[in-house]
């Protein structure tokens, strides 16, 4: 009986692995209109990993934005090229674009920027 009652939960938050999967994600929201929320972390930024569970918050109460996932360690050429240099940093992008930027771990303020920009 307690196992029918265990949800399962699985995060909404979409890790970036590849350069081929971060064109692939853009591309897709872009096509489809979808806001995009990137989280730019490492995993020896501790400021960046106290972000992770309000990120998958954020992912929760906004289903109709894609939120990514970026390990600059392992993905330094994507960070690279949307010109990411402080952990954690978060983009907010539309059509292909950056439209906000906030460097740094203030769960107040990325709440507030995501609510107006989703």
């Amino acid at each position: 009986m307690g196992e029918q009652n265990k949800e399962i939960t699985r995060s909404r938050v979409v890790k970036v692995e590849s350069e081929k999967s971060w064109d692939s994600f853009t591309n897709q929201a872009e096509k489809q209109g979808l806001p995009v929320v990137v989280h730019f972390t490492a995993t020896w930024c501790m400021p960046s990993v106290a972000m992770n569970p309000f990120f998958e918050e954020l992912a929760l109460k906004n289903p109709f934005a894609l939120l990514l996932l970026v390990d600059i360690d392992e993905m330094m050429n994507v960070a690279k090229k949307v010109g990411v240099k402080a952990m954690p940093t978060f983009l907010m992008m539309k059509d292909g674009v950056v439209e906000d930027k906030l460097v740094g771990a203030n769960p107040q303020e990325m709440k507030k920027r995501v609510g107006s920009f989703v």
